[in-house]
């Protein structure tokens, strides 16, 4: 993730944790159902949706960019005694090392340029043991609020990419949502769930 989001998040994170604001956001509420065994979410932020995951029974791996949001996550985790690993990595180099039952990205794919986006998208299908789920989310085109993206750095995916990018699984959820933002602008956002083939 560049340096511009980056800071825009840190400053996001830095209000909710001072506010302790740690709701799940529609998305996360959307994904925790579909969530099975071993979890890796990837751009993990504060971690609501890592300790509700933890809080259900599953052992969770949290890696997100922002010191800041992976710190409060260890140490919330750590105080419930959850079963978490959160730390802080460089998102844009992951490479899938090994699988997990279940793999998470909401809100992140985006704030990459559209080629690394597009080759994090193939690593998380890697890293989806087979019969596991992804749940992934980005915003698309027709999205207009752009204040936390670099403007050389980001990628609003085709309405249609994430899709085409599972159709070779099944597809549990499949959704486009569009909400107001700051002046006049709007997010809109591609949700899919999907299912790796068992074998």
């Amino acid at each position: 993730m560049n340096a511009t989001s980056v800071d825009f998040f840190a400053r996001q994170f830095e209000r909710q944790i001072a506010a302790a604001d740690y709701a799940l956001n529609p998305f996360e509420t959307l994904t925790l159902p579909h969530l099975s065994g071993r979890v890796l979410e990837l751009g993990c932020g504060l971690g609501n949706l890592t300790l509700a995951a933890a809080r259900a029974g599953h052992e969770v791996d949290a890696l997100d960019a922002c010191g800041q949001a992976v710190s409060d996550l260890a140490g919330r985790a750590r105080a419930l005694a959850l079963p978490v690993r959160a730390r802080c990595s460089d998102l844009a180099r992951w490479r899938a090392r090994r699988q997990w039952d279940s793999v998470v990205a909401i809100g992140l794919l985006m704030f990459f340029a559209c080629a690394d986006a597009r080759r994090l998208l193939r690593e998380i299908r890697r890293a989806v043991a087979p019969g596991g789920n992804a749940a992934v989310n980005v915003l698309i085109e027709g999205t207009t609020y752009m204040q936390m993206f670099d403007a050389e750095r980001h990628c609003l995916f085709r309405p249609e990419e994430l899709r085409e990018a599972f159709a070779d699984w099944t597809i549990l959820r499949d959704r486009t949502d569009e909400y107001p933002a700051p002046e006049q602008s709007v997010k809109r956002f591609a949700t899919v769930i999907a299912r790796r083939p068992a074998a």
